[in-house]
């Protein structure tokens, strides 16, 4: 997905939440803003999202000196998560259809997006994507296709989402690698976050090779690639995911509820969808 112009106040504000959190000075912060609009107007013209955003939050880094400045709030969501783990479970348990609410489950957990806003209720968002109608539900494919897979590649999001994942890996019946970010980038789930929700008891947990939002090919590692070359079955959780490889032609289930307009716009839904999306190679099978 390409970058918009009303992607840029939200780089903006990006930029401005992460220094904040940085402790950067009011001095800092402003330079910072001055940067970023820098690397706005150098923006090639088929750049995704995701890759301003490793600009932007190299920058925040580079100049507050602080590695990592969604440490915190990251350990945060991870134990508020945590602590619905046995009630995410129970509704699994229950189902009269598992792995429906496992899915819905997971992306229940892609309300934890600090890029698109501060604040969430977990608890509120369960009950919404649960019962939500969804525009696009391809289920039926992402099924299919685990019946015919031996494995599945499962692109992380956000730390404390992590959770939502473990319960939907937990239901599938094929083994799984769980992709994190080598490094940190907002609050996305580096191996540190996976680790913390569990992920290494369910899953084999690898990284992208890079520090991007997402998954920008270009950027990740040349292991990385070969493994998703080579993949049958890709489940991409979260906006960032689908912002960098909604183009690619690849076996891949997007999960993801539509927090920003512009997403929703580019995929064709009202703003707060929950979107179950095969790619066109996935519905081949």
């Amino acid at each position: 997905m390409r970058v918009y112009l009303d992607c840029w106040p939200c780089f903006l504000r990006q930029a401005l939440s992460a220094a904040r959190r940085a402790g950067a000075s009011p001095k800092l912060q402003r330079l910072i803003l001055e940067e970023t609009m820098a690397e706005l107007r150098a923006l090639s013209a088929d750049a995704t999202p995701p890759e301003m955003g490793e600009r932007i939050h190299r920058l925040v880094r580079e100049r507050a000196q602080s590695p990592d400045p969604y440490l915190d709030v990251k350990r945060e969501a991870t134990e508020q998560a945590l602590a619905l783990l046995p009630v995410l479970r129970a509704h699994v348990e229950t189902a009269d259809d598992p792995l429906r609410t496992a899915v819905r489950i997971a992306i229940t957990g892609n309300i934890i997006d600090y890029g698109v806003a501060e604040t969430f209720d977990l608890e509120a968002t369960l009950e919404r994507v649960l019962h939500a109608e969804a525009p696009i539900d391809d289920l039926p494919v992402l099924r299919q296709a685990l019946g015919e897979v031996d494995e599945v590649l499962y692109l992380a999001d956000n730390a404390g989402e992590t959770l939502f994942d473990r319960v939907l890996i937990e239901a599938l019946p094929v083994p799984v690698r769980y992709v994190v970010k080598a490094g940190p980038v907002l609050n996305d789930a580096t191996r540190e976050e996976a680790i913390a929700a569990g992920l290494d008891q369910v899953a084999e947990i690898i990284d992208t090779g890079c520090d991007a939002m997402g998954a920008p090919l270009a950027l990740c590692s040349s292991a990385f690639r070969e493994r998703f070359r080579r993949a049958r079955l890709i489940i991409a959780k979260g906006q960032a995911n689908y912002e960098t490889l909604s183009g690619v032609d690849a076996p891949i289930c997007f999960l993801l509820q539509a927090k920003c307009s512009v997403i929703a716009e580019d995929i064709g839904v009202a703003p707060g969808s929950v979107i179950i999306q095969a790619s066109e190679v996935l519905r081949r099978y």
